[in-house]
């Protein structure tokens, strides 16, 4: 049964009819209903509900006591409590062993990601001290290895020293960098509170491929310094000048640091490359780089009166996190600056953070609340900045490490911590004579894996815009800078949304035959074409930005399709269905353009009939009274109803 526009859309008779269509197959007419009914308060709650409460965090807390409640505000607030009751002994095995396993490439990591920021060594292990232990605590992912990351460490390197020398104004470069790390922290814990975390998701795959490439170049050239022992090097992250920079100083370049430099680094290569082949041997990979860094103390230091070409870490101050928040920089000409760099790093290591957790936790089949990952993520940085700690979140070799290595649960990260701890407290003085050069392996190493061949090629089979937003994010920091080529390609992400909302997809359905199925005729050749009918489906939204493009592009279809049947001497052309399933939302232009379409098609003989409107299209319909202007034949369930219910004389 079609509505009738003269009969009140909620009053329709509910009575069903069966009748037969050309292959036989009994079919049953329904009529199409309304949504219950709801005020604008209820719709208003339902909609902030579903985008920033999809998890619908308080539904736990109905029907319970006041303690059952204070017992599950705690768990939610601090997600250790959760698990810590079952913990056992079994558990505190695995995690000693993993802590003290991701222990051994925090130590070498936390010193070259500093050196990769233009900051102190120590504050690179001061990172990998405070931080973990506040995420134990309010982290949601039992698996993440906490602490400094490449991608946020050369950002952070590459947007300061810009405008601020780290060799001339090494106390200032400190204080931007801890204050930058509090305006990261404070972005990212609003997020998490303001439950705005889909903020994060413009940085699409895509995108993140291409910058992290692009990223692991740039780290890779940069290295080159400390693999060349080269001492007057450029400050500029661009490929051209730091290529420049490298012949240019070639005088500079020393025999020692570069054959230890080779050498440590084939050694660490090839370890990685071990573990790849075989996960089992996974410690290979993850000892490597603290057997680099030991291995390279003990040969400068047997050699330290024949290798002064050699540069050295030198002094270390012993001792935990001294206090920081009286370096904080919150006045001043650079305090855009900090702003900027803080949340350019706060997003870049908030994703990746997110990113590994999620990974992890699908595997063992555990949830991760992004929300809480953001305010755990953002409070542990708010909280380093004033422990002489910058930029943290969970690292991707890390975690990694961390889950071979077995880990069960956040103790990881506090035995992690621990063994930072004792390092901080009475190994110091053994790092003294560590050199530059193995550092700089050490991040050549852990870069390379960001460099994706196979994920770059999927993208290109697949979506060629994805494709020219890697290649964009790609050649924007290589060429241009590191921000500037992430807002290139987050652009070009922005841009191909708007392009699938401004010309949205519209497909000819055939009916596959025997069936009451509708299909595209292009991707279905069986399919079959309904004489006198042009059947339609519009796969997105119909709003002011793409309503007119959808009205000259369903115009046109019917257009060709006049000209196909005048061609073929087929019958006229007399009715369109348009199948509107998938138009999730309509907007009042969108509602115009429908009630136009119609008026032009029947001053063309033409019939327009709507199939399937969901809830709140289907509410905004009959509010608008547009269907008052279709007749009885006007809106049905199924393309297979209305094609039989016009059909029938």
């Amino acid at each position: 049964m079609g509505l009738n526009s003269n009969t009140r859309v909620d009053h329709f008779d509910c009575h069903e009819t069966t009748i037969k269509i050309q292959n036989h197959m009994p079919l049953q007419i329904h009529s199409v209903r309304l949504p219950p009914h709801q005020t604008t308060l209820q719709k208003l709650k339902h909609r902030i509900s579903e985008i920033f409460f999809p998890d619908d965090p308080l539904f736990r807390f109905k029907n319970q006591s006041w303690l059952r409640k204070l017992l599950l505000g705690i768990q939610f607030l601090f997600p250790i409590f959760q698990w810590a009751p079952k913990y056992n002994l079994r558990f505190l095995r695995s995690d000693i062993v993993s802590g003290l396993t991701i222990a051994s490439l925090a130590i070498p990591q936390g010193i070259s990601y500093a050196k990769l920021a233009n900051l102190p060594p120590i504050i690179g292990l001061y990172s990998s001290f405070v931080p973990p232990l506040i995420y134990s605590l309010l982290g949601s992912s039992r698996h993440v290895g906490v602490g400094p990351v490449s991608i946020a460490s050369l950002v952070m390197g590459s947007m300061l020293s810009e405008s601020v020398s780290f060799v001339h104004f090494p106390t200032l470069y400190l204080k931007l960098a801890l204050t930058s790390t509090f305006f990261a922290g404070v972005f990212q814990a609003s997020l998490g509170i303001l439950r705005l975390g889909f903020i994060i998701d413009f940085l699409s795959k895509p995108t993140l491929v291409g910058f992290m490439a692009g990223a692991a170049i740039i780290v890779s050239l940069q290295q080159l310094k400390g693999m060349l022992g080269i001492v007057n090097f450029t400050n500029k992250m661009q490929i051209v000048p730091v290529l420049t920079s490298v012949f240019k100083q070639r005088s500079e370049w020393s025999w020692q640091t570069v054959t230890l430099g080779v050498g440590f680094l084939a050694f660490l290569l090839i370890t990685r490359h071990i573990s790849l082949k075989k996960p089992k041997l996974f410690w290979v990979s993850a000892a490597a780089p603290l057997t680099s860094v030991i291995l390279s103390t003990l040969l400068v230091y047997c050699l330290r009166n024949k290798a002064h070409e050699i540069a050295i870490i030198g002094h270390l101050p012993e001792g935990v996190n001294p206090p920081s928040s009286n370096m904080l920089y919150f006045n001043g000409q650079y305090l855009a600056l900090t702003i900027k760099t803080g949340i350019v790093t706060g997003i870049l290591s908030l994703t990746e953070g997110i990113a590994v957790g999620r990974t992890f936790a699908t595997l063992f089949n555990y949830q991760v609340d992004g929300n809480k990952e953001m305010m755990a993520i953002g409070i542990m940085n708010i909280v380093g900045c004033c422990t002489s700690c910058y930029v943290t979140t969970g690292s991707f070799s890390r975690s990694a490490v961390n889950v071979n290595a077995g880990a069960k649960t956040t103790v990881s990260n506090i035995i992690m911590a621990s063994a930072v701890l004792v390092t901080l407290l009475f190994l110091m003085p053994l790092f003294r004579y560590t050199p530059n050069v193995v550092l700089a392996a050490i991040i050549i190493s852990a870069v390379i894996g960001l460099i994706d061949f196979q994920a770059a090629y999927k993208l290109w089979k697949v979506d060629k815009i994805d494709f020219l937003a890697c290649l964009c994010s790609f050649f924007g920091v290589v060429f241009i800078s590191v921000p500037l080529g992430l807002g290139i390609a987050v652009g070009i992400s922005i841009f191909k949304i708007l392009l699938h909302v401004t010309r949205p997809n519209t497909l000819v359905l055939g009916n596959i035959p025997g069936t009451q199925i509708y299909h595209n005729l292009n991707q279905y050749k069986e399919a079959s074409r309904i004489p006198s009918f042009l059947i339609l489906a519009v796969e997105s939204p119909i709003y002011f930005a793409n309503s007119t493009y959808l009205q000259e592009r369903i115009l046109r279809w019917v257009r060709e399709e006049e000209e196909r049947v005048k061609a073929n001497k087929e019958s006229t052309l007399t009715c369109l269905i348009l199948d509107i399933t998938a138009v999730t939302a309509i907007d009042t232009s969108g509602l115009d353009a429908l009630c136009e379409l119609r008026r032009i098609l029947e001053k063309r003989s033409i019939q327009l009939v709507l199939v399937n409107p969901v809830g709140t299209v289907m509410e905004k319909l009959h509010q608008s009274k547009v269907l008052e202007s279709f007749d009885e034949k006007g809106l049905y369930l199924t393309v297979a109803e209305a094609v039989a219910a016009i059909s029938i004389p």
